[in-house]
């Protein structure tokens, strides 16, 4: 198999959702497409009730005139008009989305939620902070500048999420589809002294979405596709079997998915050991009840 140079740091995207522990979470962020859509019909949601409530008002109004005889200045109705049109467009928008967490009838739609860039739950001030600018981006704007924003962000970010930290993130997302795998017969020997641990999680990532791509791809894309993903997981493989880049792939996957179900099955077994000697009462000791 032909030798590139590498170099075997690992390194994260800026855009990744990285941890303590320096581990990249794989939380995909939503795309332009749901986000417009998701926010489109939050729109149309928040007018319409808008409106409907104006309508409610203005009847309630008429109802207080004709029972008092007291008659309303125009200027406190342009107030009133003010105050519940802001009502509408921040105010409810901001505490649906703290007391659902980032969530909207939109976003429930589109399997989305809004996130710290963390991963976290957004609080109140999260909540205000794009409310507020949603004004001026969804309303005043008539969504322009949301709509310029995400075109040119790789997370489609409204100007309201860059200001409160957050993104929307896409929870409804695909099952894998599980994979078949079997060690190549010319890798038996290679199995049992080969190193496959230090295989960093997004690597692996890689590789796992090559075999889910593999059947759809032209043969000589695949091929080429697979060397690249060989070179980049050769400096965490010791040693490397003098075999083509597929072959070497599918002999990683295995091995390291075996080697994790090993780890996990032993880990279970201690746990149940020493669970029954913990509960098993202490030698020659009587019973009490």
């Amino acid at each position: 198999m032909t030798t590139l140079a590498t170099t075997g740091s690992t390194t994260h995207d800026d855009e990744d959702v990285v941890i303590g522990e320096g581990v990249a979470l794989g939380v995909p962020a939503a795309g332009f497409l749901s986000r417009a859509g998701s926010a489109t019909i939050d729109v149309i949601v928040i007018m319409l009730g808008y409106v409907l409530s104006v309508l409610a008002l203005a009847w309630l109004l008429e109802m207080y005139i004709l029972a008092t005889g007291i008659m309303i200045e125009d200027a406190w109705l342009a107030v009133i008009q003010v105050i519940w049109l802001v009502l509408w467009t921040v105010l409810v928008p901001v505490i649906v989305e703290t007391l659902s967490h980032g969530r909207s009838l939109g976003k429930l739609i589109f399997g989305l939620r809004i996130v710290r860039d963390d991963g976290g739950a957004i609080g109140f001030r999260h909540a205000l902070i794009r409310g507020l600018v949603g004004l001026l981006e969804l309303y005043l704007s008539l969504g322009a500048v949301a709509l310029l924003a995400g075109l040119f962000n790789p997370r489609a970010k409204r100007l309201g999420d860059m200001l409160a930290g957050t993104y929307a993130q896409l929870e409804r997302v695909k099952r894998p589809a599980p994979h078949f795998l079997q060690l190549p017969p010319i890798l038996q020997g290679w199995a049992q002294v080969a190193d496959v641990s230090r295989l960093p999680d997004r690597t692996a990532r890689r590789m796992h979405d090559f075999f889910l791509q593999a059947p759809k791809l032209d043969p000589r894309a695949r091929v080429q596709l697979a060397g690249v993903i060989a070179r980049e997981i050769r400096p965490y493989v010791h040693p490397v079997p003098d075999v083509d880049a597929e072959t070497f792939l599918v002999g990683v996957s295995v091995l390291r998915r075996d080697r994790e179900l090993q780890g996990i099955v032993g880990r279970q077994t201690r746990v149940e050991r020493l669970t029954s000697a913990v509960d098993q009462l202490p030698h020659n000791f009587p019973y009490r009840g």
